[in-house]
């Protein structure tokens, strides 16, 4: 009994010391004053204003969208002409300008609602910033991780546009380099990102792959 006493200590101890820094992080204060659902936005703007990956008239697909940060950006950024479809397990606001679809990117079904939604158009750019629950249990995170990367890849090879980008979420670890090698092949150029606003002892990396082959 004492055991399951001092894990639930250490579980609520954890979860306060986050919500004070999440309270008191610089990022999320910034958010709050310009509007934007989460910290979140700003490592795409790091990324788009160095990289240049959004442009007015383009169809974007935001994977792992909700609260909605990333799809505030690009919507944006895609304006007037362009088109934002996101898709979420979770609920998400409405946006001005963003088409959400709610459900689990790993059914088929949730696929066959993003491939109808988009219909015969082609992506010129899919955004992945979808991460699954964390277990606490390293493999078992990392395994999830690289499904949801592995899965984007393949929504990519059937939807993006010749000369498309990808950028997507994953954590260094266990098949990582065979996911680089993989978009090594799909893509004519691979970089590694790593925002400002990504916290320091986070091993989250973004992988911009770019000029898609197909």
């Amino acid at each position: 009994m004492s055991g399951k006493i001092d894990s639930k200590i250490k579980k609520n101890k954890t979860t306060k010391a986050w919500i004070t820094e999440h309270v008191n992080d610089a990022w999320v204060q910034r958010a709050r004053a310009e509007g934007w659902r989460s910290r979140a936005a700003f490592k795409l703007m790091e990324i788009d204003d160095k990289d240049k990956l959004l442009r007015s008239g383009m169809t974007v697909v935001d994977l792992g969208s909700a609260p909605g940060s990333w799809s505030q950006v690009a919507a944006r950024r895609v304006a007037p002409d362009g088109r934002l479809v996101a898709l979420d397990l979770l609920p998400m606001e409405p946006l001005h300008g963003v088409e959400f679809i709610q459900g689990d990117f790993r059914e088929d079904a949730v696929l066959r609602m993003l491939t109808d939604t988009l219909g015969a158009r082609q992506v010129d750019l899919v955004l992945s910033d979808m991460a699954p629950n964390m277990s606490g249990i390293g493999m078992v995170d990392q395994a999830r991780v690289m499904l949801l990367a592995e899965l984007t890849l393949e929504f990519c090879a059937l939807h993006l546009k010749p000369g498309g980008d990808m950028l997507v979420k994953v954590f260094q670890g266990e098949g990582f380099m065979e996911l680089r090698r993989a978009l090594q092949r799909q893509f004519q150029t691979l970089q590694m990102r790593k925002p400002a606003a990504s916290r320091n002892r986070s091993a989250e990396i973004y992988l911009l792959a770019r000029r898609n082959r197909a």
